[in-house]
Parts: C-alpha cells; sequence; structure tokens
C-alpha cells in the first residue's frame, strides 16, 4: 500500500513589533509567544530601528504603531512596501481607525486594529494579515466598502483634515501635541523652512488664516481623536 505524505506544518510567522513603548511591546510579544504559530523575530522603537530589523531578522509581518519614537508609522509602511514588499504589516495603534486606516491601507498595510481591542483579535487580525487578507474592524470595512460601490472620492467631500496629504497630517498632529516648527523639523528630520511650508499648506486646505487658529484646531484634533 502507498505510504502516506506525512503533514507538512507550516512554520511560525516571524513577527517584527515596532512601537515606541516599551511596555507595549513586552506586552505584545508576551501575547504571541502564546500562539505556537507565530514567534517574535525583533523589535524597534522608530523608522531607522525597524527598517534595520526588517533587513536583518526577515519578518513575515510587521505590526506598526502611527506615533513612533521618530518618524511615523504610515511612513514606515511606504518605506517597508517599496523595498521589502513579502513583509505584510499590521497597524496597532491607540488612534481610532476611522481616519488612520484607509490611509494605512493606502500605504501598503493589510489591516489595522486598535490597542483597546481583545487579544483575540489582536492575534486573529496578524493571522489574517499573515495569510494576506485584510483586517479592519466591522464597521471600517463597511465605511470603506460603501464608499467603493457608491463611487464617493475621498479628498474634497470629507471634513478637511481628511484632505491634508499624510506629511501634512503628521505635521498638524504635532502641532497640537504643542511642538515648535524647530522640534517638529528635529521630530521629522526636515528643515524648519519645509515645515513652514507645510504648516501653510495646511492653512490654506483647513482654511485658516492664523497660526494661533492653527494650534487650537490642532489642539482639539488631537484631544478628539484620543478620547
Amino acid at each position: 500500500m502507498p505510504r502516506a505524505k506525512a503533514e507538512v506544518k507550516e512554520k511560525p510567522a516571524r513577527i517584527l513589533i515596532v512601537d515606541d513603548h516599551p511596555a507595549v511591546r513586552e506586552g505584545l510579544a508576551i501575547r504571541i509567544s502564546r500562539h505556537a504559530d507565530m514567534a517574535v523575530c525583533g523589535e524597534a522603537a522608530d523608522v531607522a530601528e525597524a527598517l534595520q530589523m526588517v533587513a536583518s531578522a526577515r519578518p513575515d509581518v510587521a505590526i506598526i504603531d502611527i506615533a513612533l519614537k521618530t518618524g511615523n508609522g504610515i511612513d514606515l509602511i511606504k518605506r517597508i512596501k517599496a523595498h521589502n514588499p513579502t513583509v505584510r504589516m499590521l497597524v496597532l495603534s491607540m488612534y481610532n481607525e476611522t481616519l488612520y486606516a484607509e490611509r494605512a491601507l493606502r500605504a501598503g498595510a493589510l489591516g489595522y486594529i486598535t490597542k483597546g481591542s481583545d487579544t483575540d483579535k489582536v492575534i486573529d487580525a496578524i493571522r489574517r494579515v499573515r495569510h494576506g487578507k485584510v483586517y479592519l474592524s466591522e464597521p471600517m470595512a463597511e465605511e470603506l466598502l460603501s464608499r467603493v460601490v457608491g463611487g464617493e472620492a475621498r479628498h474634497g467631500d470629507g471634513p478637511p483634515v481628511e484632505n491634508l496629504s499624510d506629511r501634512e497630517l503628521e505635521v498638524f498632529e504635532l502641532i497640537g501635541q504643542g511642538m515648535s516648527t524647530h522640534q517638529i523639523a528635529d521630530k521629522m528630520r526636515l528643515s524648519p523652512k519645509t515645515v513652514e511650508t507645510y504648516r501653510s499648506r495646511i492653512k490654506e486646505k483647513l482654511n485658516v488664516k492664523y497660526s494661533t487658529e492653527l494650534m487650537q484646531r490642532a489642539v482639539q484634533w488631537v484631544m478628539e481623536k484620543r478620547s
């Protein structure tokens, strides 16, 4: 009689965790270690560290926060997608998905989940992304699907903040965190002149004339986003 083929077990997914809070990285690593089909292969706190780890550890999945020690998650996703397209990416963030989920998917991520989600949902999200499937909450998935079916344009029709580019949004958020032009320039590794150009574009898109009004709008937006 012919011998039955031995069952081939799938290798554990190699997971890279990118988050600027050590406690978050540690907690997530512990949650992942409880599952035999995945293993943490590295951790990073910012864009530069993450890119180094992607090159050296060769992860299957990168779990990325939006806010990082330097740079931001959206920019990191774009850079990984451009240079390491086989790495699948999932955003795990404290920020509500209503604004950032679409931006993350357009940048190259396959999923978005918030840090307040149950452990089972986070693990499910990792597994889905690992196998090339999109992971979003049901309400967010329905919203994006309705835009596609209804032929709605993202730019121009939504709230003014949604019309900011990814870089403009990053500057807007840092303004809302109380950072000066020079502080923003240092964090984003840009020249102060470039940051001022972004500020001017933001004012124009938000129909804001004065810097004090821009600051108020930015602070309010940051507070609402985190509530």
